[in-house]
């Protein structure tokens, strides 16, 4: 049983890899999409009543398209996961939770598993296969 867990300790560095890739992923099209015309952003979010809509626009897509590039090479992981789960939940608040769960529906499924795999980077960071795993942790 101990040479099982053993080897299967060793994919844990495997799945946050896998785990940055499909944020990085699934982050790239919102923050493209908002780049190709962040002004409609701003006014969208206007419309939402939401404060300061067009700095709030920038700062969306600054942080997601940031958060597609660092978690792809494993820098600032963690720093990078809580402005991204902040996005997630504004997100859920304004647009996806008056639709209920479900994906199909436009419900918070989809950012709530963002959220859930943005905290265990948060917890375990970004693993061995990372720049930040080369740049600290490799030392200790």
């Amino acid at each position: 049983m101990k040479k099982i867990t053993l080897i299967l300790n060793k994919l844990q560095d495997a799945a946050l890899l896998m785990v940055r890739g499909i944020l990085a992923y699934g982050f790239y099209e919102p923050a493209k999409t908002k780049w190709e015309d962040i002004h409609s952003v701003g006014e969208w979010f206007e419309g939402m009543g939401m404060p300061m809509p067009y700095l709030n626009a920038y700062l969306s897509a600054s942080f997601e398209m940031a958060g597609v590039f660092l978690l792809l090479l494993g820098l600032l992981t963690r720093w990078i996961s809580f402005p991204l789960i902040v996005i997630m939940i504004v997100a859920i608040k304004t647009v996806h939770w008056e639709n209920g769960f479900a994906a199909s529906d436009n419900g918070f499924e989809i950012p709530l598993y963002y959220m859930i795999m943005l905290f265990v980077l948060v917890a375990f960071g970004g693993g061995k296969y990372s720049v930040d795993y080369w740049l600290w942790e490799r030392k200790n």
